[in-house]
């Protein structure tokens, strides 16, 4: 009866260490929300500046240096020229030729004497002169003062054909906030508030098949271009895996624990980021449904995710104002960019530059890779810009709350064409919302989610010209590139 006992004893025991062993990175031992806080910080900092904590010697020795000979000056207070450098010997680092050079010179000289004689003999930017280093303008030398400053070169904007509706598909019973193309460009899905995930053929428009899993509203799509899968994500914490060839689920991906607002398959590798409300971009294997990294940093809900193969290989943009460019194999964070003053809800990338742009509020913003240097700002669009698209030919589309939709041309940030959304008849004024938008893989044709729960097809009018559609664009002395 004992051994009975102890080995269940032991079953017991062994169990909990499993369960302990799976969950114990999510749930065990819960901290204070400010001691959680605090060793966060104190974690990261650690782990970005701990290489930096100790200057290198030969640094630190320049450093005392140079401070040593700052003290000396400051105590030295207003005494003249020549007695400043009588109390200077070639053990400060004066060079002793240069020193009676300052000797010779007459008190009276006034400043422009004295800035001639306190250049240096010899090294980098010694010349004869006041004006010796400094840019000269029509042979002469000037100060930096009277140096005008050189305008931005302005890009004139390639012309593009306006934009028409071609093609209104109804279907679904709720708003739809996800679209995906398929690498072949037979078909796009769609996902909505209906927490249906329905299946269009592109060339009539016709439904091919509504699949039905989520229990609340669907927020992303993704096809992968290698496999049979097409992935989802959505409110209810859910991200699975779709086999289309038996039209099924095969995986979940279990470790949110909030809504799941974006999700981008990896152009090489076979991994899967998903982000949401939690504030974290979690990086799946995408067949062993194991969680290999979690990328936390933002403060907020991530409304939007890009991926791409070079570095920084996943952008994110989130509700705290900021954007962030990760490095995968590092797992964190290469730069964070803090130019939005609103909440970042749209990201997109070029197909063939290494350049990617962002919508918020207040504006889209262009950026170049991988730095995340700031290029420029599209401007002339209104309201919240829900999502972005680009297409090869260079026609950036936004598409806001409000029902503003904007055609950008990618290169000088020229808006050359504005217009509202056609409402669905019967549908109130604020369902005029665009959700989501992407270019079908030849980057003619453009379709659009939208609050009115109607998928809207647009394609560039045939039969438009330069002549008939001419364009409307003032070149300015200097463009303003505010961050």
């Amino acid at each position: 009866m004992t051994d009975l006992l102890a080995s269940a004893e032991s079953l017991v025991l062994t169990s909990a260490k499993r369960t302990r062993a799976l969950f114990s990175s999510d749930f065990a031992n819960p901290l204070p929300d400010t001691l959680s806080h605090k060793s966060h910080v104190t974690t990261k900092v650690r782990s970005e500046y701990e290489s930096v904590r100790e200057l290198p010697p030969a640094l630190a020795q320049k450093l005392s240096e140079a401070s040593g000979g700052a003290k000396k000056r400051r105590t030295l207070g207003n005494k003249t020229i020549t007695s400043l450098s009588a109390g200077l010997t070639a053990e400060d680092g004066v060079d002793t030729t240069t020193t009676k050079l300052i000797e010779g010179i007459p008190s009276s000289s006034g400043a422009n004497s004295m800035a001639l004689s306190l250049r240096p003999k010899g090294g980098a930017g010694a010349g004869n002169g006041a004006g010796a280093g400094l840019p000269k303008v029509g042979g002469a030398a000037a100060s930096t003062g009277l140096v005008r400053k050189e305008g931005v070169q302005q890009v004139k904007p390639t012309w593009h054909a306006p934009w028409k509706l071609m093609r209104v598909i109804s279907g679904h019973l709720g708003w739809v906030r996800a679209v995906t193309v398929e690498p072949g460009n037979q078909w796009f899905a769609t996902g909505a508030g209906d927490r249906t995930i329905k299946i269009w053929d592109l060339a009539s428009g016709s439904l091919k098949l509504t699949l039905t899993g989520h229990i609340s509203t669907v927020r992303g799509l993704a096809v992968s271009p290698r496999h049979p899968y097409m992935f989802s994500c959505g409110e209810d914490k859910m991200v699975k895996c779709w086999d289309l060839e038996s039209n099924r689920v095969i995986r979940h991906y279990h470790g949110h624990l909030s809504g799941v607002y974006s999700l981008a398959l990896h152009p090489t590798l076979d991994v899967l980021v998903t982000a949401g409300r939690d504030g974290v971009a979690r990086v799946w294997d995408m067949r062993t449904r194991t969680n290999v990294m979690v990328l936390g940093g933002h403060q907020g809900t991530i409304s939007s995710l890009i991926t791409q193969e070079a570095d920084p290989q996943i952008i994110t943009g989130s509700m705290d104002s900021t954007i962030r460019l990760w490095d995968l194999a590092a797992g964190k964070s290469m730069a964070v960019l803090t130019h939005h003053k609103k909440s970042v809800r749209a990201l997109c990338s070029h197909p063939k530059e290494f350049t990617f742009a962002s919508g918020s509020a207040d504006n889209i913003k262009q950026w170049k890779c991988p730095e995340g240097a700031f290029m420029q700002n599209f401007t002339g669009a209104g309201g919240i810009i829900n999502t972005l698209s680009v297409n090869e030919d260079d026609v950036m589309f936004s598409g806001a709350d409000n029902g503003e939709m904007c055609f950008f041309d990618w290169k000088s940030g020229y808006r050359y064409q504005r217009m509202d959304t056609t409402a669905q008849p019967g549908s109130l004024d604020a369902e005029q919302g665009v959700f989501c938008s992407t270019f079908d893989k030849t980057g003619l044709r453009l379709i659009t989610g939208e609050a009115d729960k109607t998928i809207k097809i647009w394609k560039q009018d045939e039969n438009a010209t330069e002549e008939t559609h001419p364009m409307d664009w003032k070149p300015t002395l200097q463009r303003q590139r505010m961050f």
